[in-house]
């Protein structure tokens, strides 16, 4: 059953009033990510301990819950880009709180089956969808990444989210949004590669990955028996 809002909108059409988050969200690159409720951002047990991660806390959030949009001047102003940047730093940590709520699940799970992160580029998925996920749950440590619940694998995504941290999505978030709706999910399996020469498989030969494999784990047992 479709999960609606209060005035009966599904989630992911229930848009905030025109402000920044809107125009935040509708920036080209940030298609990942989801309208953050006011009224969650305005709920300070939602923000615990945000305030040390930036230096302009206050003035950072003013901005993202500011029912104005920058304009032309704003843009070319140094201040407001620092500021900008602090303000989209809390907003994407607020955003991975977020979207771990019930609500922003719904959302993001709106999102997921529409389609809207993209595919797989893994052709042997068939071009199954894809969420975003982070690699490390601190800022500026990894880009955002894209990862396939069909294959299990994580991928870089197109060159148009170099610029979103991964921290704003999260380690946790693909796995609990597929955990929270689990009868949505049942996926065949990811069809396996099997590489071939003129028809014949080549397990366990050169240009094999199972080669590969097996060559690893007999230096895993070679180092074992060294250690003993």
């Amino acid at each position: 059953m479709e999960e609606r809002g209060s005035d009966g909108t599904p989630y992911e059409e229930e848009l905030t009033s025109d402000g920044w988050i809107q125009w935040f969200c509708s920036l080209e690159g940030h298609e990942f990510f989801a309208e953050v409720d006011e009224d969650f951002i305005r709920d300070g047990f939602n923000l615990y301990g945000l305030a040390t991660r930036v230096p302009h806390y206050r003035e950072a959030l003013e901005m993202i819950l500011s029912p104005g949009t920058p304009d032309d001047d704003d843009l070319q102003d140094e201040r407001f880009l620092e500021l900008y940047q602090e303000a989209t730093d809390i907003y994407g940590l607020i955003h991975a709180r977020y979207i771990l709520s019930p609500r922003g699940l719904a959302v993001m799970r709106e999102k997921y089956l529409s389609g809207k992160f993209g595919t797989c580029p893994r052709v042997m998925c068939e071009r199954s969808n894809v969420i975003p996920v982070g690699m490390s749950d601190i800022l500026k440590t990894s880009r955002v990444k894209i990862f396939c619940p069909r294959c299990q694998e994580a991928y870089i995504p197109k060159h148009k989210y170099a610029d979103v941290d991964g921290a704003y999505f999260g380690t946790s978030f693909p796995h609990i949004l597929l955990e929270s709706y689990s009868d949505f999910y049942v996926l065949p399996l990811a069809t396996e590669y099997i590489p071939k020469i003129y028809g014949f498989k080549i397990y366990k030969h050169k240009g094999s990955k199972y080669y590969q494999n097996q060559k690893e784990g007999q230096k895993c047992d070679d180092r074992k028996i060294n250690i003993q």
